[in-house]
């Protein structure tokens, strides 16, 4: 490559690629894991985002810490599975995930996942200013203003103009999911009542039922959706990740994995004692409801480390699902798309994450919105909307003329064929229920 064509781009990848082959000359090996870590750790906190969380501590206010703690400890090893085909994907092609789905399926596929995504991520986005708003008015800010600081949050982190500092400032941001272990150990948890649920998958009370299985797509949707495939491989390729890096991605996506399902079942811990209590949380508009309705039972502190939860869980979605638009829409249309891009070459890239962000937080602010509803149901609709993402996928990482040696091995392909089969049956057993709702027994 000659000076001329030696953009800014590749100047900031080969700044941080340079750093990299240092670390693996020197044999430091964590310096080389933690220059490597982000696109996994982001994902899988990204998706701790504010539906999810409210999400989790419906489950843990409706049925306690019995049948869905392990049942959530099964989704993050779904996510994971998913997650790291992703990685190999990424590394193998150096391509993004929408721009590989147009190259090797066609325009049809390529617009179709694009569309798909963008509209998911788009009532996703929605869903995580309503969680910013409810966390800020648990503490008395007004929602515009709430709302306003989001919206400044995502649209400064795009002024950074750089991968590396972009990542890091969100990893850090992300650590905040971290907050509902504090709030949980707050409820004063029965530690046996937890390791028997582990050990047998517990009671169900009530049975299965509509609010049983609609649960389970939301705690589904709570981990895996196809705004993570997309994002990921893009942000594995935007940050120079090569063949050589691929044990240090898969070390990222698994800590990211153990990390969120951390802070997943500490969510269900906390709101477990409103379970205990009888409380009636049909009613709830929000997330800021459930840190209320805590405040008598595990304190004030506990109720606003979760509530500060919440706000963070938004941000953070906000923040990796509106870059998650951007690279999709930017690679479908054959655009620019990088975070090392300046203005002018990215304007495609900087300007769908601000518009898309833009729309959704004005969204938030219409009067009279059914909040948790919106809530709940996104994570459903990100369920039923993931096996044509995973059906796509799982193509592609079978691929051997771009993937080569690193083609899923049979038990990848098992592991992958199961989430899919899995994710069909619920959709259609919710689908089931929804039309005939005695089947549900609901």
């Amino acid at each position: 490559m000659n000076h001329e064509n030696f953009t800014r781009e590749d100047f900031l990848r080969a700044q941080d690629r340079y750093k990299v082959q240092q670390s693996r000359a020197s044999k430091k090996w964590l310096r080389l894991v933690w220059l490597l870590a982000g696109p996994g750790v982001l994902v899988m906190l990204g998706e701790n985002d504010g539906p999810s969380m409210v999400s989790y501590a419906t489950t843990g206010a409706t049925y306690g810490v019995g049948f869905f703690v392990p049942f959530i400890l099964l989704t993050f090893i779904m996510a994971y599975i998913v997650q790291e085909m992703t990685v190999r994907l990424g590394v193998a092609t150096q391509r993004g995930h929408a721009e590989l789905i147009f190259q090797r399926f066609g325009p049809f596929w390529g617009y179709f996942a694009m569309a798909d995504l963008v509209f998911g991520n788009l009532l996703t986005l929605v869903t995580e200013f309503i969680a910013v708003q409810a966390g800020g008015l648990y503490f008395g800010i007004p929602a515009p203003a709430s709302v306003g600081i989001g919206v400044t949050l995502v649209i400064t982190s795009l002024l950074l103009r750089r991968y590396a500092t972009w990542e890091r400032m969100v990893m850090g941001l992300a650590t905040g999911n971290l907050l509902f272990i504090p709030a949980a150990l707050m409820a004063h948890p029965n530690p046996a009542a937890i390791a028997h649920a582990l050990a047998s998958w517990g009671p169900l009370p009530g049975g299965i039922n509509n609010a049983f299985i609609t649960l389970i797509l939301a705690n589904i949707g709570a981990t895996v959706t196809p705004w993570m495939i997309f994002f990921q491989q893009s942000a594995v390729v935007d940050k120079g990740l090569t063949r050589a890096d691929l044990t240090q991605g898969r070390i990222d996506t698994g800590l990211g994995a153990l990390l969120a399902a951390l802070a997943a079942i500490a969510t269900v811990v906390a709101a477990a004692p409103l379970f205990a209590a009888h409380t009636d949380i049909s009613q709830f508009a929000s997330g800021a409801d459930f840190a209320t309705a805590l405040k008598p039972i595990i304190g004030s502190t506990g109720a606003s480390l979760f509530a500060l939860g919440i706000i963070e869980a938004g941000l953070v979605a906000a923040l990796t699902i509106s870059t998650s638009s951007s690279y999709a829409l930017a690679e479908t249309l054959s655009a620019k798309h990088s975070f090392n891009l300046d203005f002018g070459s990215g304007w495609l890239f900087y300007g769908a994450a601000i518009g898309s962000t833009l729309i959704a937080a004005g969204i938030v602010l219409i009067p009279g919105a059914p909040l948790l509803a919106m809530t709940l149901t996104v994570n459903v609709i990100a369920t039923l909307l993931m096996a044509p993402a995973l059906l796509l996928l799982l193509l592609l990482v079978n691929d051997r003329d771009i993937m080569g040696g690193l083609a899923n091995g049979r038990f990848a392909n098992i592991a992958g064929g199961a989430i899919v089969l899995f994710i069909c049956l619920a959709g259609a057993t919710y689908g089931l229920i929804t039309v005939f709702p005695s089947v549900g027994g609901g």
